[in-house]
């Protein structure tokens, strides 16, 4: 389907346990079919953002919570899965409005941030502030290469890849009100 999409080139079409660095490295986003064994860890362990193809809403939080930015259901057109496709690799989420009442009733996303440590937590309300490490460290009294530190550890204890990320998870995950 999306062979035939003018906006999308196919880097691949691979099963989750293949190893597929080459053609994952050509790739803006990943496309990942839920109905397949290991999905789940492949949406956990990819480095690229995911498109997930949902057998059934039921799979909405359990998908969200692995990382999936863009949830759709399997039998969706390929014109809503190449405009996800476009969204995730554009740093965007995307949900097939169909999913919004399960989502409602699944658990939060992800627990991540509630192993953040007091001085991360402190370091998370500056970044929602929109500060830099230096100004962070200024506003802390700590050096730049300490807010650095926590920063990175707060990126990666909420799965986020970058500053922007981390603030919207933390916002949803009520970790800080923008």
């Amino acid at each position: 389907m999306l062979l035939a999409r003018e906006e999308v080139e196919v880097a691949a079409e691979l099963a989750p346990a293949e190893a597929a660095q080459a053609a994952l490295a050509l790739a803006d986003a990943l496309v990942v079919d839920l109905a397949g064994d290991g999905a789940l860890e492949a949406i956990r362990g990819a480095e690229l953002p995911v498109v997930a193809l949902l057998a059934s809403d039921a799979q909405a939080g359990e998908a969200l919570a692995a990382g999936a930015r863009a949830l759709l259901l399997r039998g969706a057109p390929g014109d809503r899965i190449a405009a996800a496709i476009g969204a995730v690799a554009h740093g965007l989420a995307a949900q097939d409005a169909a999913l919004a009442p399960a989502l409602l009733r699944a658990p939060p996303v992800a627990r991540a941030g509630s192993d953040l440590t007091p001085r991360e937590a402190e370091v998370l309300a500056e970044l929602a502030e929109g500060r830099s490490n230096k100004e962070i460290a200024r506003a802390l009294g700590i050096s730049e290469r300490t807010a650095k530190f926590h920063v990175e550890s707060i990126l990666a204890k909420l799965g986020a890849d970058g500053r922007a990320e981390a603030i919207v998870l933390a916002a949803r995950l009520g970790l800080v009100t923008l």
